[in-house]
């Protein structure tokens, strides 16, 4: 599947095949495609051309909400929490393939969106495609010394954090809910964040997924 900006989108220079060295750091290489991986937003808003998008799972990592959130979900005053990619399981998602033309603005777009606060860790992951091939796909994992990391707290604190949550993007209540339901519109059933819907509101989503 290609995908080219649409209207909105931030036009993405192309210029320059060159891999910055934050890139390079993390084993992406100069002149070739590259893959990404999204387990979030990314999955139905990357912002970025590419020329596939399949579903993918990741072992060893899981998608869950363990970054608190001080400006988009909440304030430091009142914090709420967004989703990471954490330690342990495994996490199905959406695989983006980027063409080597289009791979150094895409990186920088990403860092841009990604890391304002440094609380993920860009690293290469093997991801398995919904066609049997494995690609290393860059994700970007949540940081477990950072401030921001909320992942060892229990369900009920983390649902606390949830309803109580209102920042610059909006309730943090609303970031849940449509989470779970674009993950259904992707074919894609979480059980754990369908659990912490119904912890935060009192009752879960009928999202019919067979």
């Amino acid at each position: 599947m290609s995908l080219f900006p649409l209207p909105g989108m931030p036009a993405l220079s192309s210029s320059s095949s060159e891999i910055a060295a934050p890139y390079r750091a993390i084993g992406v290489a100069a002149g070739a495609d590259i893959w990404v991986f999204g387990y979030g937003s990314l999955m139905w808003n990357p912002g970025f051309p590419f020329e596939e998008r399949r579903r993918a799972t990741v072992r060893g990592w899981h998608r869950g909400f363990s970054v608190y959130s001080f400006l988009h979900r909440g304030t430091r005053a009142c914090p709420g929490a967004v989703l990471g990619l954490d330690r342990g399981g495994a996490c199905r998602g959406i695989a983006y393939r980027v063409t080597a033309a289009h791979a150094p603005g895409v990186l920088d777009y990403l860092w841009e969106r990604e890391m304002p606060n440094e609380v993920y860790e860009p690293r290469l992951l093997t991801a398995a495609l919904d066609n049997g091939a494995r690609v290393a796909a860059l994700a970007f994992t949540v940081l477990r010394g950072h401030e921001q990391y909320c992942g060892r707290l229990p369900p009920d604190e983390v649902a606390r954090l949830i309803r109580q949550g209102v920042g610059e993007s909006g309730r943090n209540v609303d970031y849940l809910v449509n989470t779970v339901l674009h993950l259904h519109e992707l074919g894609i059933r979480d059980r754990n964040l369908e659990g912490l819907v119904e912890r935060v509101i009192g009752q879960g989503i009928d999202v019919n997924l067979q």
